[in-house]
């Protein structure tokens, strides 16, 4: 298959431009226009194409011999397929490889430039085109400066394509595509009508809300009047926090705040206040839905923006200025995306992946059996916990025991713990001793984790000494300031030192803190995603399925409707194998189909 380097050159001005607009918004707008495309064909030499011959050449080539390379493919090959409607072969993305070879840095095409070629000055990128704004019909020298610059920015992506890739796993490089795919070629439907509905809801919700609290929007939106206001007149004392910018003591107004949790839940009587608050600073709903709007494209589809190694650990992240990986349950976002006719809509849930992985990490053989033959891990540690049987029944015993096991494999003191509890939903209040207890009791429960984390301490030796830690790590290679995945990837902590009983290490804007613990959940985090990437890449490549969206541990895919059960099993089948370096984990989902995402 050969390989198209591919660059759109595109007019933009003041008020319209990506960074006012989504791309399915821009590119589908009547204003749009190609000003032309810089072409590479593999080792040719690399074409500038103006505008108005965009089309014809483009509809010349064979797409089905072709993958397209771009820096930031979502927007190029959006413009192939919705403006010039051609579909390549394959997706490469270099900005998206970037992400994976240096998390957490700047995937622009300048800064890997310098990155990837740190002493070959010829391998830079040109100076921004700022005087090409609002300039629709290019004259012939302003062209040529662009298409200079345009063919230099090609040229750049092949160097850095070839020096990515050959050290690039082929099993990530097919997850870019697919991850591609799920933007450019759509399938999910928007319900328009119903998340309209759903948005004036909210927007008449808010306003009443408002109406009923007794102050104005710009008294509940304001910090310093809202403030005022609990001091003033209501005679409340403010709960403070340390602002983690100044080190000073500022007031604790936000939702989550435990002061504010404690000063709502003691003040009922002023809940219609605290509710307009609410409304007034929580307008997500309102945002994503509006977002949403702006997304779909003139067919009735969505473009699904997931980020590729969003996160140190390789998660996925929201693009588009819109995050599809905390959905709430239930929610119109998620019922609104539908299924096109003749298909549905399969949601398979990997059971308790990073819970699970710990387990078999630390070598917890307890909970690794207690997984392995599905008893409920949540209602045995809150067993123990309330010293009497906990069932599912026992919701709020069950819901303790469950936050213990999710949250404190990763050194959670008991101060932690009591919060998190607190401002859980639901919300339960433990003292202080209560808190210490739970958290000793599982550290007693399950020694191999707390010893996992002194394990991972030596590991982050190891990555800055290239020493050994003499523990087996499993699949987990030491390397140099990082830590050699299974499936070839690496979790990196660059510039890692170790000074005044502190490790840190260099995230390319500032330094970040950490320690075996947390070590240890970066590990399981980044695990778990292994395994549910490699799940995605095999349930897409069952017949006549297409996965299009992945959410945590959710897999959503579309297929066809003509015998749902037999196509699930399938799904579910795949998501209960475990991968060739884990064989002894014990995976387990459940999933279920319906003409929308509403699970």
């Amino acid at each position: 298959m050969r390989k198209l380097y591919l660059d759109f050159e595109t007019y933009y001005d003041v008020h319209f431009s990506l960074t006012k607009m989504t791309t399915a918004q821009y590119v589908n707008h009547e204003d749009f226009s190609v000003w032309g495309v810089g072409l590479k064909f593999d080792d040719e030499q690399t074409q500038w194409i103006p505008g108005e011959e965009c089309f014809d050449v483009l509809q010349s080539i064979d797409w089905s011999d072709t993958a397209v390379v771009c820096h930031n493919t979502l927007f190029d090959a959006y413009i192939l397929t919705h403006h010039y409607g051609v579909t390549p072969a394959y997706y490469y993305d270099t900005a998206a490889m970037s992400r994976g070879i240096y998390p957490n840095q700047s995937a622009s095409l300048k800064e890997v430039a310098i990155r990837v070629f740190p002493t070959d000055g010829t391998k830079r990128k040109g100076d921004e085109l700022v005087t090409a704004k609002g300039i629709r019909t290019l004259p012939p020298e302003l062209e040529d400066d662009i298409a200079g610059y345009c063919i230099q920015d090609v040229d750049l992506t092949y160097y850095i394509f070839n020096a990515f890739l050959d050290s690039y796993p082929d099993r990530e490089l097919d997850l870019i595509d697919l991850t591609c795919r799920m933007f450019v070629e759509p399938k999910i439907v928007l319900d328009k009508q119903m998340l309209e509905d759903h948005r004036d809801d909210v927007i008449k919700t808010t306003q009443t809300l408002i109406k009923e609290s007794g102050l104005t929007r710009e008294v509940l939106a304001s910090q310093v009047k809202f403030t005022q206001h609990l001091t003033d007149e209501l005679q409340l004392v403010i709960p403070k926090k340390k602002s983690p910018r100044t080190g000073e003591m500022i007031p604790a107004l936000s939702k989550s705040d435990p002061g504010y949790i404690q000063m709502t839940t003691s003040h009922p009587e002023y809940k219609h206040i605290w509710d307009g608050r609410e409304a007034v600073k929580s307008r997500i709903e309102e945002t994503r839905a509006n977002r949403f709007l702006d997304s779909v494209n003139p067919d009735g589809t969505i473009s699904v923006p997931l980020r590729y190694y969003a996160a140190h650990t390789g998660r996925f992240g929201g693009a588009e200025k819109l995050n599809l990986q905390n959905l709430p349950r239930g929610s119109a976002l998620r019922t609104a995306l539908r299924s096109p006719a003749g298909q549905l809509m399969y949601v398979a849930d990997l059971s308790n992946i990073e819970a699970r992985m710990l387990a078999w990490l630390a070598k917890e053989q307890d909970l690794i059996d207690a997984f392995a033959t599905g008893r409920d891990v949540y209602c045995e540690f809150a067993s123990q916990i309330y010293n009497r049987e906990i069932t599912k029944a026992d919701k709020l015993e069950r819901y303790v025991g469950k936050t213990a096991i999710l949250g404190l494999g990763y050194g959670m003191g008991w101060e932690k713990f009591k919060m998190t509890l607190k401002s859980g939903s639901p919300s339960v209040d433990v003292t202080d001793s209560t808190a210490q207890l739970i958290v000793n009791q599982y550290r007693a429960m399950y020694p191999n984790i707390p010893i996992l984390w002194g394990g991972c301490k030596n590991l982050l030796f190891a990555m800055m000494n290239r020493g050994s830690v003499g523990m087996d790590y499993g699949p987990l290679v030491v390397d140099a300031n990082a830590i050699q995945l299974p499936n070839g990837m690496h979790l990196k902590y660059p510039q890692l030192s170790y000074q005044r009983n502190e490790f840190t290490y260099s995230s390319g804007r500032s330094y970040i803190r950490t320690h075996g613990p947390r070590v240890t959940e970066n590990i399981v985090q980044a695990l778990a995603r292994i395994v549910i990437t490699e799940q995605m890449l095999d349930i897409q490549n069952l017949p006549a399925v297409s996965v299009v969206l992945q959410i945590h541990d959710e897999v959503i895919s579309l297929a066809s409707d003509s015998d749902p059960d037999k196509t699930l099993q399938k799904i579910i089948d795949i998501m209960k194998t475990p991968l060739s370096w884990c064989p002894d984990l014990p995976l387990d989902a459940e999933g279920g189909y319906s003409t929308s995402y509403d699970k």
